[in-house]
């Protein structure tokens, strides 16, 4: 944060200067937050697969992200985040793309973990927040969730990235909605564009939001549509930067069920950004909400954990 000295020339009263200084920052604050949408599944899935070539991982297919960079560069989306992702060389620009074109490393960790501790999602209601691909919420609706919300900041994730994982892992060549694999089970790429059949029940059970958490948070609690809170978040790499702490912690506060779990996979450190798993986990703690329980440690490459979350006092 940058901070500013007084001018005594300019003006003689060092409080007024003060004041008129954080006015100036709450504009700007408020000049970034990013408005929540809600992103309807369109009718004709063919169309929400369009140009879209598919990979598979884990038994579940997501969108190749080089062929939605060749057709979204320019101003092709509606954010221009492809372009300017492209052109910095950077998978994060601050208040404008926060990495949700990319499937990051925690996120493998996070579905690994849901295996080896047997997470049941069975008529759970579930929150995929900071989305990206949606990996981990198509996990859940493999699980029999029974209502899965995808969140990201980007609304162009959630159109180019998101929605098409999740109608292409819906529709995929008639296979149920079962257990994935192992990671190591990965298929070659998809020679061509996955095509849609139908229009499958399990996507009744989804909803796709855009925005920032807090706006994603109002939406929700203030919706004409009902909506409980969540038996389990699922979060993966969304504490990388501090300065987002109070608001993730506000968001898991209102949106959790009183006896829900949220998992959050993080690396250990984030260096150039300055979060990290131990920080976000003191952060907590001097809140006074939640408790927390470190239920896996990854030493592989850059360390890496997974945290579980609960009200204090909840069962």
């Amino acid at each position: 944060k940058s901070r500013e000295t007084a001018n005594p020339a300019a003006d003689s009263s060092p409080k007024l200067a003060a004041a008129k200084h954080q006015d100036e920052a709450a504009s700007k604050k408020k000049l970034c937050v990013k408005a929540a949408k809600e992103h309807n599944i369109s009718e004709d899935l063919n169309k929400v697969l369009e140009n879209k070539v598919m990979e598979t991982v884990s038994d579940l297919s997501y969108v190749k992200l080089s062929v939605v960079e060749m057709t979204c560069l320019g101003d092709a989306d509606s954010e221009g985040i492809v372009s300017k992702s492209v052109n910095s060389h950077s998978d994060l620009i601050p208040g404008v793309y926060e990495g949700g074109l990319k499937i990051w490393e925690c996120t493998f960790d996070l579905m690994e973990y849901f295996s080896e501790a047997k997470i049941e999602f069975t008529n759970k209601t579930v929150l995929d927040l900071g989305c990206g691909a949606g990996l981990l919420g198509i996990v859940a609706l493999r699980g029999d969730a029974a209502r899965v919300h995808f969140q990201d900041y980007n609304s162009t994730v959630i159109d180019e990235i998101t929605l098409p994982n999740v109608v292409a892992n819906c529709i995929s060549e008639g296979r149920r909605m079962g257990s994935g694999k192992g990671r190591k089970a990965s298929r070659p790429p998809s020679k061509r564009p996955r095509k849609a059949e139908g229009s499958p029940d399990v996507l009744k059970r989804c909803r796709f939001f855009s925005g920032e958490w807090s706006q994603v948070s109002q939406l929700l609690l203030n919706s004409n549509k009902p909506c409980s809170k969540y038996d389990i978040i699922l979060t993966s790499e969304t504490i990388y930067n501090p300065d987002y702490y109070s608001a993730l912690h506000d968001t898991l506060a209102q949106l959790l069920d009183r006896n829900g779990r949220v998992y959050l996979a993080s690396k250990v450190h984030y260096f150039g950004v300055g979060g990290g798993i131990y920080l976000f986990e003191k952060f907590i703690e001097e809140k006074n909400v939640f408790r927390t329980s470190m239920v896996k440690t990854i030493d592989q490459g850059l360390q890496r954990c997974i945290m579980e979350i609960a009200f204090k006092n909840s069962c």
